[in-house]
Formats: C-alpha cells, sequence, structure tokens
C-alpha cells in the first residue's frame, strides 16, 4: 500500500498549476525589466503584469495540437492579455522559463527539507541527551565489542544530521540560478545586463555562462545530496532495525493500540516504518544516477535531460521530505529498554573488557605479546563453556603476578569506558 503523503506543501511545489506560476513570474518578471531597460513598452509591462494568467486545461488542449508546453503556455497566457503580448516571451527562449522556473521549484522544495532537517536534528538532539549516560554495548561486525552509551550512537546521528543541513544548503545554493541567455547562451536578443535585472526581481543569480540550459552538472550535485541525506536516514532506520531484533531488543519502534504487525502470527511487532525508509532510500539513490547521466548533453542542448527531471526532481524532494517526517517520528516516538541494554552488557560474561584487561597489564610491566595471549586463552575458554571471565582471570597465575585482586576488579568497570561522554557531547552540541 502506498503510504498516505503527511506534507502535502512538497506536493504542490511540483503540481502543473505551480510550474505555470513560475513561468509566468519569470515572464513577468522579463517584460518588467525589458521595460524598464527602454526594450518594450511600459505599458506593455503594466497590462502583462494586470492581465497575465493562465488555466492548465486550456493550455493542456493547446500543447495537444502544438506538441509544445511552453508555446501552449505563452498562447494561453497572450489570450488573457491581449494585444500587448506581443511583448510577451520578448526576446526569450523556451528554456529561459523553463530552467528558471524550475530554479524557483527548487528553492521552495529545498527550504521545506531544511525545515525537515532541522525538526529530526531537534529530535536527535533530545533523545541524544535522555540517554547520554545509558550504557549498552557497541558492535563490530555485528559482534560485541566494548561499551558505549545510547546517547553516543544518537549524537551520531545528529552530527551526520547537521552536516546534511550544511550540504544541501550548499547544493541549493549552487542550484539559486537562472538564464535569460538565449537559444544558445549567447545573449543575442537580450543583454546580460537585463538578463541580471529580471532575476534579480526573481532573487536568483545570473549562471555565469550557458548553452540553451544551465548546466546540468548543478542539478547532478543537488540529487546526490538528497541521496546522501536519504542514505543517512537509511542508516538510522537500518539502526533501529537490528536493534529491534527479537535477540537483541533494546530498542523498538512505535507500535500502536490496535496495530497489527502479521497477518498470520499475532505477535509480531515489526520496524515498518524503519523497513520503509530503508526501501525508500533506493530510490533517491537511483535518481541521483538518472542525473548524473543527465550531465552530458548533445552540442548546446538536447531535450533527454528533460522526460528525466520531470520524475526525478518531484519524486526525490517528495520520498526525501516524506523519509524525514517518517524518521523524525520515528526517533521521536521509539521505545527505548536500558535494562535489556544492560543485560546484553553481560551476555558475554565480561568478554568486553578484554581490551582493558589487556591495557593494565602492559601498563604494569607485562610485554603486549605475552599479555595478549593470557587474555585470549581465557576469553576462548568462556566462548567454549560459558564459564565467567572475570573469575577466570582471577584463577590465572600469569595474569595475577602484574595485577592485584583490586586492580582486576577495576577491569571491569564499565565507567572507565564511558568517562569522556560529556566532553564527546560538547563537541557534537556545544556547551548548552
Amino acid at each position: 500500500m502506498i503510504p498516505r503523503y503527511t506534507r502535502p506543501e512538497m506536493g504542490r511545489i511540483w503540481t502543473d498549476e505551480n510550474k505555470l506560476a513560475q513561468w509566468l513570474a519569470v515572464e513577468i518578471a522579463a517584460a518588467e525589466a525589458e521595460a524598464e531597460a527602454g526594450l518594450i513598452p511600459k505599458s506593455a509591462a503594466r497590462a502583462i503584469r494586470r492581465k497575465a494568467k493562465f488555466d492548465v486545461a486550456r493550455i493542456l488542449e493547446i500543447e495537444k495540437q502544438v506538441k509544445h508546453d511552453v508555446i501552449a503556455f505563452t498562447t494561453n497566457v497572450a489570450e488573457h492579455v491581449g494585444r500587448e503580448a506581443r511583448y510577451l516571451h520578448f526576446g526569450l527562449t523556451s528554456n529561459d522559463v523553463v530552467d528558471t522556473g524550475q530554479a524557483l521549484q527548487i528553492r521552495a522544495a529545498s527550504e521545506l527539507l531544511l525545515s525537515g532537517l532541522a525538526r529530526l536534528s531537534r529530535v536527535l538532539r533530545k533523545r541524544a541527551f535522555e540517554f547520554k549516560h545509558t550504557p549498552m554495548i557497541g558492535r563490530t561486525h555485528g559482534i560485541h565489542a566494548e561499551p558505549i552509551t545510547f546517547g553516543l550512537k544518537l549524537a551520531i546521528f545528529n552530527s551526520e544530521n547537521e552536516r546534511n543541513n550544511s550540504r544541501l544548503r550548499a547544493a541549493a545554493a549552487e542550484l539559486a540560478v537562472g538564464k535569460i541567455s538565449g537559444a544558445v547562451g549567447t545573449y543575442a536578443h537580450l543583454s546580460p545586463a537585463v538578463e541580471k535585472k529580471i532575476l534579480a526581481r526573481l532573487g536568483l543569480r545570473p549562471e555565469p555562462v550557458s548553452s540553451q540550459v544551465i548546466s546540468r552538472d548543478r542539478h547532478a550535485h543537488y540529487l546526490a545530496t538528497l541521496a546522501v541525506i536519504a542514505a543517512s536516514l537509511e542508516k538510522i532506520a537500518l539502526e533501529i532495525r537490528g536493534l529491534q531484533r527479537t535477540e537483541v531488543r533494546e530498542v523498538e519502534e512505535y507500535f500502536a493500540a490496535g496495530q497489527k504487525g502479521s497477518s498470520a502470527m499475532p505477535h509480531k511487532r515489526n520496524p515498518v516504518t524503519a523497513e520503509q525508509i530503508c526501501g525508500l532510500a533506493r530510490l533517491v539513490r537511483a535518481n541521483a544516477q538518472a542525473a548524473l547521466e543527465n550531465v552530458a548533453l548533445w552540442h548546446e542542448r538536447d531535450i533527454s535531460h528533460s522526460s528525466v527531471e520531470r520524475i526525478i526532481l518531484p519524486d526525490s524532494t517528495i520520498l526525501l521530505d516524506y523519509m524525514l517526517d517518517r524518521t523524525a517520528t520515528l526517533v521521536e516516538k521509539m521505545f527505548v529498554y536500558p535494562e535489556r541494554m544492560k543485560e546484553n552488557l553481560n551476555l558475554t560474561r565480561g568478554l568486553i573488557f578484554s581490551g582493558q584487561l589487556l591495557l593494565d597489564l602492559a601498563d604494569h610491566g607485562a610485554s603486549r605479546e605475552e599479555a595478549y595471549g593470557w587474555v585470549q586463552r581465557n576469553a576462548l575458554r568462556v566462548w567454549g563453556t560459558r564459564d565467567d571471565f572475570k573469575t577466570l582471570v582471577e584463577r590465572d597465575a600469569d595474569i595475577c603476578r602484574f595485577l592485584s585482586p583490586k586492580e582486576i576488579a577495576a577491569v571491569f568497570n564499565v565507567e572507565r569506558y564511558l568517562k569522556h561522554v560529556d566532553e564527546i557531547f560538547r563537541r557534537v552540541f556545544g556547551r548548552n
């Protein structure tokens, strides 16, 4: 079942109605700047500003005949403007309008995505501090390694999310450009000075040099940035999925009253939201690949990129907006089980302290090579017999030559691993 989209603002940005509204904004800005430059009568610019409007159904009707969307658009607008419409689209080519209008859509979409990233940061920060000192086992290769805290895990996600915020701001700024440079970018009919005035009215910068289109490396960078963000959201969701596994069960996705996890097994509580986020990330990554394919066009322009962008730009921004909303809600409402984390810390009967034992032995005069062998032989026995690691260490004559019972007891102290948590948090979140 297709999920219900909860933020329709993003969807509206990519409707035909809004796309054409941006095209009209470009046409009006062009007419007014041209009138200011003395290229067209000021009365014509005033008429275009006052009378210009469009009807989507009428444009689609015209397009069936002319087979050209911009011509259909200008034809329909001209029907409303009347005689002064001869100065509509004056000196412009289709992509002056299309690329510049699209830049306005991307700007609006980026603002929504940035608000989604900001919300996710707020949620991650809140929950990171909530579990700042909640110890759990850190895992490498899926195997128990050394103690961490759940707050540190969330702090990593937050730090990555903040970098994604910076990446998106940079990518969006790179795409905040338009072009009114004509059919092959030579300003044959309008000057760069007029272009600058037109784009200033729209809050855009001029593309320094263009063909008939703005170079698509900008768009590829933007879509690649969206793909990186999607991958980061997948990272969060995948971690929650892993921690929700029955044999781990340290974290669990929120499960509402009346919700059902399986048609066949009433006991199931599945991480469906996290799995959905992971799946949707694949689509955003695939769209980034399509954007890269759009960079190379024939000569001053072909149309192979156009049909692709009609899909990948709306789809990627809408998908990512949805994923940001789902991920923030996932983190905000997830169940966390500190007692289960404590149980799992003790699951290997003390083996997670082997690294500290090795260091303490070396610090007390044992050679690292010998100490490693002593620690490992006891650790391997625990794996094979399920004995208690600390008990075995206390009975090992080689180890006891270098460490007293008190010093051995100090090895098995979780807090030794977590003494720098506050410092790490200050680096991630600042002092407040």
